[in-house]
């Protein structure tokens, strides 16, 4: 099996770190390798949805903030997962994550671009437009004019 190349996103968590735990941990599910999040052996669900111990998994801020204990921490995660991915979040996620496009608002895609002092995003991809039939027209005919 051929391994594509390391992808990833710069992520605005307030708004969709949550959302790309359930894309990830839901990936193995997605391709038919197993039946839930939790079967898959190198899932973090376990650690967050049952409170495994898994040395590897360190909770986020944004995770602790689901519930006041570990116990509301897991009813809350688990009931992320009771929901279906709308298909639009589905493609935002993936289109950030192959084109290495920052996942989050305008706003947020600004102040990234403001601290790496780059532009981010999604350039049109493809040759530029090709001008109008029409305007390409009276170009050729005003320069047969010119001397």
């Amino acid at each position: 099996m051929r391994e594509g190349r390391f992808k990833a996103s710069i992520v605005d968590v307030s708004e969709y770190l949550l959302a790309c735990y359930r894309y990830i941990e839901l990936n193995p599910v997605r391709a038919g390798m197993v039946g839930a999040p939790e079967q898959y052996p190198w899932s973090s669900h376990r650690a967050n949805a049952r409170g495994v111990d898994d040395s590897v998994v360190v909770p986020h801020e944004m995770y602790l903030g689901l519930g006041a204990d570990e116990e509301a921490r897991q009813v809350a995660y688990r009931a992320l997962f009771r929901g279906y991915f709308e298909e639009g979040d589905l493609e935002e996620i993936r289109m950030c994550l192959q084109s290495g496009t920052p996942l989050g608002h305008g706003r947020f895609r600004e102040e990234v671009e403001r601290m790496l002092k780059v532009k981010v995003g999604q350039a049109r991809r493809g040759r530029p437009k090709k001008e109008s039939r029409n305007r390409k027209r009276v170009m050729t005919q005003n320069s047969r004019f010119r001397v």
